[in-house]
């Protein structure tokens, strides 16, 4: 048998090693070039300045026009004829400020403007445009655009109206010698203006409007989703507290009959402790009767017939049974055990029975195609539930789900002081891993901390964040692509 040559061997490897580091380059080049990504600008602080940069800029214009045409054509000092057209620019910048006061300064500039060209006319100046200049009137559009754009519409039409008449009484009652009137021309171009920037306005405040009633909305569903959660979680528990409290009062009417020659006050507590007991399933029937739906479970009811509210609660002796139920729509579901099994409270098996129906209705809803596994880990201090699925092969339809998926598993543990996770797997699935402690809060924090370390550490997703803001998963791979659309659970 041959041997192969080092030096051969070392090359072959050197030449794998550049094949390798190619093809990595090529790949990397690939995705940066070869693509139609749209890639935005970030945002620019300049870019909220724009406005205010073309304000200043129209208003240098008005200035040297204004200043011109008041000097040249009006038979002004061309100093006096300077500082009114400072004051039409400076309404205009100013008007990005103090809208009303830079209208007001407009008008005086205007009306100066116009009574000093009116005597310069009277003393036999050429024709002239007037009251209004066309610089001017320029200058008091922007200024009547902005004061339309910020404030209520019913100051825009009082500025509207003021400035029609001051130009009526300047024009129409005052009057001049040969002139070009500009007034008419002015009062329409104004109107037109401040139309035009109160229907931009009323637009604005409508988006703004509407962005704080969806979020109101969308706080208010996310408190009223949880609260119908928990009402829920409060009718399926009733059968369990109702079956303890029906024990106590049979237990402390048998418990005289056991004892010969029981004491008065023996007869006496226990009588008090029955009638404690009766009157506590009393008061508890009569809380049911608010919380209770008019179909509290009718995603329970046999198909083609009514829900039965007073069916007993299920254990985790039907999980076969819902496992069963769930292969038969379409999903293949494998299932899985360790540990010795134990008996376990009432709510930890309804609890543990309710999070896997919750999460293979989930998987059915929201990862089409993919396949499920159900794993219950059954320890000295309580129960561990995993319900894992593979990638979906599909994309899922739109759900018009109410929000009840991850929202109920995540109260049904904090009920119990358990922990729960819900995170996507990393070959594009997703995992979501309960605890359930058997006896109360007085286990060890993190149970998963020594079995269990396949479990994220990430604070992020565990155990108990706020239901209403999260977090959830990435909607591109998991099944649960937004807790605000997921459906209730069968």
């Amino acid at each position: 048998m041959s041997r192969v040559d080092p030096v051969t061997r070392w090359g072959k490897r050197q030449w794998d090693r550049s094949r390798a580091r190619a093809g990595r380059v090529l790949r990397v080049l690939h995705d940066d070039l070869w693509t139609w990504r749209a890639d935005p600008l970030p945002p620019s602080v300049w870019l909220r300045w724009f406005p205010h940069g073309v304000v200043c800029l129209a208003a240098l214009g008005v200035l040297l026009g204004d200043a011109a045409q008041l000097g040249d054509n009006g038979g002004l000092d061309p100093g006096f004829a300077f500082v009114i057209g400072v004051a039409q620019a400076g309404a205009m910048v100013f008007a990005l400020w103090r809208p009303v006061a830079a209208w007001w300064l407009s008008m005086a500039a205007m009306l100066v403007g116009a009574f000093a060209v009116r005597a310069e006319m009277v003393a036999g100046g050429d024709e002239f445009t007037w009251p209004w200049t066309a610089a001017g009137l320029i200058g008091h559009l922007f200024v009547m655009l902005l004061l339309a754009l910020r404030v209520r519409t019913r100051v825009s039409a009082e500025a509207l109206a003021l400035t029609a008449l001051a130009t009526y009484v300047v024009q129409g009652i005052v009057g001049a010698l040969n002139y070009q009137p500009t007034g008419q021309l002015a009062v329409i171009l104004f109107a037109v203006v401040v139309v035009l920037a109160t229907a931009l306005r009323g637009r604005r405040e409508a988006r703004r409007e509407l962005e704080q009633q969806t979020t109101l909305t969308a706080e208010e569903r996310a408190r009223r989703t949880l609260l119908e959660e928990r009402g829920r979680i409060a009718r399926e528990l009733h059968d369990v507290v109702a079956h303890h409290m029906s024990v106590i009062s049979i237990q402390a009417q048998v418990a005289p009959l056991l004892v010969e020659n029981p004491p008065d006050e023996l007869k006496e507590n226990l009588a008090g402790i029955r009638q404690n007991a009766l009157e506590a399933l009393t008061e508890l029937r009569r809380v049911l009767g608010v919380l209770r739906a008019e179909h509290p479970d009718a995603l329970e009811a046999p198909e083609g017939g009514d829900a039965a509210p007073h069916a007993p609660q299920p254990t985790l002796d039907r999980l076969d049974a819902l496992v069963e139920n769930t292969r038969a729509a379409g999903l293949t579901v494998t299932t899985g055990s360790s540990g010795t099994r134990r008996p376990l409270p009432p709510g930890v098996e309804l609890s543990a029975y309710r999070i896997v129906q919750e999460a293979l209705s989930n998987v059915l809803r929201h990862a089409p195609g993919a396949s499920a596994r159900v794993h219950l880990t059954h320890l000295p201090i309580g129960l561990r539930v995993e319900v894992s699925n593979t990638r979906p092969k599909r994309a899922p339809a739109p759900s018009q789900g109410t929000g009840h998926g991850l929202l109920g598993m995540r109260e049904r543990v904090a009920m119990l002081d358990g922990t729960l996770t819900a995170h996507p797997m990393p070959d594009g699935g997703y995992q979501v891993a309960a605890f359930l402690p058997a006896d109360g809060p007085d286990l060890p924090a993190d149970p998963f901390t020594d079995s269990f370390t396949d479990l994220p550490a990430d604070p992020s997703i565990g155990p108990f964040p706020d239901p209403s803001i999260g977090p959830f998963p990435d909607p591109s791979i998991g099944p649960f692509p937004d807790p605000s659309t997921e459906d209730d659970t069968p």
